[in-house]
């Protein structure tokens, strides 16, 4: 499933596109306030919902979250970030086959990661 990106993003998208090409030496200091923006973080949310992913280590799936109420789970996350308090957990560590035999690791994040 693909998610089209609200235009709202695409404009940060297209600004931040835009100012490292032209200035290749500018350092973006200033991200982490974009990154708890609601509709960043409700998308972030929408588009790892649409990846229909395995729960990670912490055992949390989209049910689970959206069952004790998925808006109170955004505020929690936004306010951690902007608190700069927000501490991703560990990946899930698992071994999936490979087509020619053997095995490659894949990491299985946390909802909120």
């Amino acid at each position: 499933m693909s998610l089209e990106t609200p235009e709202k993003i695409q404009i940060l998208q297209r600004k931040l596109y835009r100012k490292a090409k032209n200035e290749p030496n500018y350092r973006f200091y200033q991200l982490y306030d974009k990154i708890y923006r609601e509709d960043i973080v409700i998308y972030a949310y929408a588009q790892v919902k649409a990846n229909e992913g395995a729960p990670g280590v912490d055992g949390e799936d989209f049910e689970e979250i959206e069952a004790r109420g998925l808006a109170e789970w955004l505020r929690g996350i936004i306010q951690e970030l902007r608190a700069r308090t927000y501490k991703p957990k560990p990946v899930k560590r698992v071994w999936i086959d490979k087509p020619g035999g053997g095995q490659r690791p894949l990491g299985i994040p946390t909802v909120a990661s």
